[in-house]
């Protein structure tokens, strides 16, 4: 049973375990120092349940899709983008579709008085569009012979659709500008997104549900303030909590609402946090069927090791080129089953280990740590 060690910030602090010496609780309840609190980090082990704020529930959650385009990637390969609206935030919450089988149930929901080409404009159409409109036609509105075709085609793509068969695999990434734009190697939220993209663009299906929720949940602001604690001294999960935030305080009740929406039932989950786990499956409509770790890089691949160590023990500024990093993915995953590790890998204590070596240490993260960082 879990109780409660002392208040911070006015968030309680729980845990399973026995009472670290030097916190207990104060009768007066009030905050305790940076150093017993610093002492208090260092013993325990985070529980998600501690962090995690209300989930709404499923009900009260409303989406839809608003439209859906196409997207040839550099690499060869296309996804589908889809955008979404929702009740409960002003944000863009997206999903990357990989393949055919998978389609949006509210997108493809008929309005009122639309046209097809007002359903071809938000994404609402099946199959593979043609280019129909010439260099003298350059406006919205289409000819009746061009509205004609484009019915015809339209119904035979629709006949034609099948949905997927097997659970794809998924992923429910939260945006993080500085990890997947600017490279920061204080996470590793760029390299799992180029994984899952890679992964499943391999395998001709999957979804991954980007959820616009920076800095677990905190923001980009309060994310930049807690990296200056970092570098100060505090761990990620000490930073979150002395700006007086949760640890965690992403949900997925909108991820649950969009898998929902993509009409999946089953998935094959790329993750190694059990809350989010634990989180889309209390909703009851979703089955996680399998779970798919997410290893670093840099301790999965000797090459790849080799080529962030030569980029610089503290930086992730000279990283290798997208190709190479989707053969290394690749050549080092089993689409079956979870990435495979190579044997002996070392890797040094940097930054990016710091901050893995928190996520399984305090936040309970499920990830084999090499020997040095045990």
């Amino acid at each position: 049973m879990s109780s409660t060690l002392f208040t911070l910030f006015g968030m309680n602090v729980v845990s399973n375990s026995p009472v670290p010496a030097g916190c207990e609780k104060k009768k007066d309840d009030h905050p305790p120092t940076i150093e017993e609190y610093v002492d208090f980090l260092k013993n325990q082990v985070h529980s998600p349940s501690a962090v995690t704020p209300r989930l709404i529930p499923d009900s009260e959650i409303k989406i839809q899709c608003q439209v859906r385009a196409r997207i040839p990637t550099i690499e060869g390969g296309e996804m589908f983008l889809y955008l979404y609206k929702n009740n409960q935030d002003t944000k863009e919450h997206l999903a990357i579709v990989y393949g055919d089988g998978i389609r949006s149930k509210s997108l493809d929901k008929t309005w009122e008085n639309e046209t097809i080409m007002n359903r071809i404009v938000r994404g609402a159409y099946y199959g593979r569009l043609e280019e129909v409109v010439t260099d003298e036609c350059r406006e919205l509105k289409l000819t009746q012979d061009q509205e004609a075709y484009l019915e015809e085609q339209q119904l035979k793509a629709k006949k034609a659709w099948k949905p997927i068969a097997e659970p794809p695999m998924v992923r429910i990434h939260s945006e993080c500008f500085t990890g997947e734009t600017v490279h920061s190697a204080r996470c590793d939220c760029g390299e799992q997104l180029d994984s899952a993209m890679a992964q499943m663009q391999a395998a001709g299906r999957g979804v991954i549900v980007y959820l616009r929720q920076e800095g677990r949940g905190i923001g980009l602001m309060e994310k930049l303030k807690a990296y200056n604690l970092q570098d100060l001294g505090h761990d990620t999960v000490a930073a979150n909590v002395l700006l007086k935030h949760p640890a965690d305080g992403r949900t997925y009740g909108i991820a649950n609402a969009i898998l929902n929406d993509l009409q999946l039932k089953e998935v094959h989950l790329l993750t190694n946090n059990p809350d989010k786990i634990k989180q889309l499956e209390s909703y009851g409509s979703i089955k996680v069927v399998k779970r798919k770790s997410m290893v670093p890089r840099s301790w999965s691949s000797p090459a790849m090791s080799d080529l962030v160590r030569n980029g610089g023990s503290n930086t992730n500024s000279a990283m290798p080129s997208p190709s190479l990093i989707k053969k290394e993915i690749l050549d080092n995953t089993n689409l079956e089953g979870s990435p495979v590790l190579s044997s002996g890998a070392s890797t040094p204590r940097n930054e990016l280990d710091k901050y893995l070596a928190v996520k399984v240490k305090k936040m309970g993260h499920i990830l084999d740590l090499p020997d040095d960082l045990m």
